[in-house]
């Protein structure tokens, strides 16, 4: 269950205490689930309880106490906590939830985490003849559709996309490590125009993350050669519930870093390339442990590990195309 669907989940809830007359309130068009703060427990906490406790006339605890009942019986959640003011943590199952999503993220594909949610929405960026405010508005463009909307850009005054522009010409870098360089920073940084973002070493992010792609494509093919296929299903290996929640977490970034609430607002691409560093980073240790050591066959728990694997490349490419970046099978 991604944070998305887990926000629609506790939308259901409220809608269903307001049917059964224990609340009374108008059902919120969005509520925010997020990973549980200091104090909190499980895997996501929500502040729907203080959000609704002044419409309803009612203390925030009073209300997570009506709320907690309908959420504990969702379909995937297993346990629901009320802690401090009224906060409500959500433990999912989580053999069921991994399982589930990366059958979803591999049935979707390059898709995975697109919506429909700005649909019909169509947005003014007016930029200046900067290659910096242009690669950033290119993205955007692409982003912007994944989530069903529509960016129109002009250059003319007054602008309403001005990122700090690049100290020097970025086409020397070539057109993947020039979109990284400009894209990776805040709009507000200073982007670097280096060689660094050429080299193929650790130090370099971009490297990083392309790798880890390769690494998952990699681990496919030696999959094949040995004669098995990926199967979603329960993995036991450690530190995967941290890949896991990042997988389930880059519908929302996807939603955040192309936002455009207001017709003279921005997005920040770099919020994804973000996202995308730390994805490969936590699946790069993780991919050992996929195939069959020695003399060991393949089994239930390699094909499980192998889907994971499948899902992370999956997501890694799906952002870096993006970003307007290849995101080759070997590297």
């Amino acid at each position: 269950m991604t944070p998305v669907e887990l926000s629609r989940t506790v939308l259901h809830a409220v809608r269903r205490a307001v049917d059964a007359g224990e609340l009374s309130v108008a059902v919120p068009a969005r509520v925010v689930v997020a990973p549980p703060g200091p104090g909190g427990t499980g895997d996501y906490a929500t502040n729907v309880a203080l959000q609704l406790a002044r419409p309803a006339g009612q203390p925030p605890l009073r209300v997570a106490e009506v709320l907690q009942p309908y959420l504990a019986r969702a379909a995937g959640v297993v346990g629901v906590e009320i802690t401090g003011p009224g906060f409500l943590n959500i433990s999912l199952d989580q053999a069921a939830t991994s399982a589930a999503l990366v059958r979803r993220i591999l049935q979707e594909g390059l898709r995975y985490g697109h919506s429909s949610s700005l649909a019909g929405r169509v947005f003014e960026l007016r930029v200046p003849y900067d290659v910096r405010a242009e690669v950033l508005a290119d993205a955007l463009v692409r982003m912007v559709g994944s989530q069903g909307g529509r960016v129109e850009i002009d250059h003319c005054e007054p602008v309403n996309l001005r990122p700090v522009p690049a100290p020097e010409d970025p086409t020397p870098l070539g057109l993947d490590a020039a979109c990284w360089a400009l894209l990776h920073p805040a709009p507000h940084d200073r982007p670097r125009i280096t060689a660094d973002h050429l080299v193929q070493r650790e130090s370099n992010p971009l490297f990083r993350v392309r790798y880890a792609h390769a690494r998952t494509r990699a681990v496919s093919r030696n999959a094949a050669a040995l004669g098995f296929t990926a199967d979603p299903g329960d993995v036991e290996v450690p530190d995967t519930r941290s890949l896991v929640t990042l997988l389930a977490d880059y519908p929302r970034v996807l939603t955040t870093a192309g936002a455009l609430p207001h017709p003279d607002g921005i997005g920040a691409p770099s919020r994804l390339t973000r996202h995308l560093l730390d994805l490969a980073d936590t699946a790069v240790p993780f991919l050992p442990a996929v195939l069959p050591r020695g003399d060991e066959k393949p089994s239930a728990a390699h094909r499980a590990r192998l889907a994971l694997a499948e899902a992370a490349g999956t997501v890694l490419a799906g952002g870096l195309t993006l970003l307007g970046i290849d995101a080759p099978d070997h590297l």
